[in-house]
């Protein structure tokens, strides 16, 4: 997900910088307003904990016979699984690339794409969410 916004007006080395209140990109990066409807639509509502994810996986997608819904889902479902990683995972944090691209970044350094991961699992509903998420909190 490209958000140049985001990133510096003025770039210095060909280097973005990073806004300065990491907290405030973790809350506008958290918002996932569709995914948020779709989920209380279901009956239930995103908590921001592992468990959420699970009940995501099981969700009915109907949303696979709309192609225009399909990728902007597929966009909240990847950073709601961020949010509940950096929430619940010591040491993760969201990293904005050069590109403009929001990418998980865990402890150990890793980077994940994870508005892939969430296309990926609107398109097809694999992985399941809260096995990426099993995946990403282990330590």
């Amino acid at each position: 997900m490209n958000i140049p916004f985001l990133g510096a007006r003025h770039r210095k080395s060909g280097a973005a910088a990073l806004p300065a209140d990491p907290e405030a990109i973790a809350a506008l990066l958290s918002e996932c307003e569709l995914l948020r409807s779709q989920a209380e639509q279901a009956g239930f509502r995103l908590d921001d904990t592992p468990a959420s994810l699970e009940a995501l996986d099981q969700l009915l997608p109907r949303w696979r016979d709309d192609a225009e819904l399909l990728p902007w889902l597929g966009n909240d479902a990847g950073l709601y699984l961020g949010t509940v990683v950096v929430r619940t995972v010591p040491g993760a944090s969201w990293h904005l690339r050069e590109d403009g691209e929001a990418v998980l970044r865990l402890a150990s350094g890793r980077e994940v794409e994870v508005v892939e991961c969430g296309r990926e699992w609107a398109s097809g509903g694999v992985p399941e969410l809260s096995q990426l998420y099993a995946e990403l909190s282990e330590v």
